[in-house]
């Protein structure tokens, strides 16, 4: 198979690609990611992963191509997603330290918020890019202080929308997930397949 760039340092969206077994390099496209505040929750979702792959596409035009495998085509695949949450139209999305996560779980506990992925393929063949986005709704059951504490304590808040983890101890407050699990963790499987089907990568190949 193909390689693909990854424009993200997710570890999440790394191990799917490893559970896949597609061939990946990682290359985070750095972008700035301040939310436009004239988009809805799905058009930030959409125009980051965009970006984010867009950057990444220039950045490799700008360089010496990659290391790749003898008789290996160069990189002509770059895959860019974004994740967040949201709750009554509003986006919650990385704690910026520990209070924040911390208000952030409050806020969702007893709740049912909705998580958007967007994902944004470029294809080298034909020099265009395809973004889809995915959502699904999340029940969360409430919480009280001693349980928010404890999740703190985990540290699995850092660095994730919406400042918890369903696949991580984060599960143990998720009563429902209406649509994909994958979606929450950051990448919908189903959707990503058809995706790469859809635009000729050579899946199994």
């Amino acid at each position: 198979m193909e390689p693909i760039i990854l424009a993200s340092q997710s570890s999440r969206r790394q191990m799917y690609f490893e559970l896949l077994g597609l061939p990946f390099t990682c290359l985070p496209s750095l972008i700035d990611e301040t939310e436009r505040q004239d988009l809805s929750p799905a058009q930030v979702a959409e125009d980051l992963a965009r970006r984010k792959t867009a950057a990444v596409v220039d950045k490799l035009s700008r360089q010496p191509p990659l290391p790749q495998q003898p008789g290996e085509p160069g990189a002509n695949w770059v895959f860019g997603a974004d994740t967040i949450v949201v709750l009554d139209g509003r986006i919650y999305g990385k704690a910026a330290d520990r209070k924040a996560a911390g208000i952030m779980l409050e806020k969702l506990a007893g709740r049912i918020h909705e998580v958007i992925t967007a994902m944004a393929l470029y294809n080298g063949y034909t020099k265009k890019t395809d973004c889809r986005r995915v959502s699904c709704t999340v029940e969360f059951a409430p919480l009280t202080t001693a349980e928010i504490k404890w999740y703190l304590d985990t540290g699995e808040w850092e660095g994730v929308a919406g400042s918890y983890q369903l696949q991580g101890a984060g599960g143990c407050f998720i009563k429902s997930v209406h649509g994909s699990p994958s979606n929450v963790v950051g990448l919908p499987l189903h959707e990503f397949y058809v995706m790469l089907r859809d635009n000729g990568y050579p899946y199994g190949s």
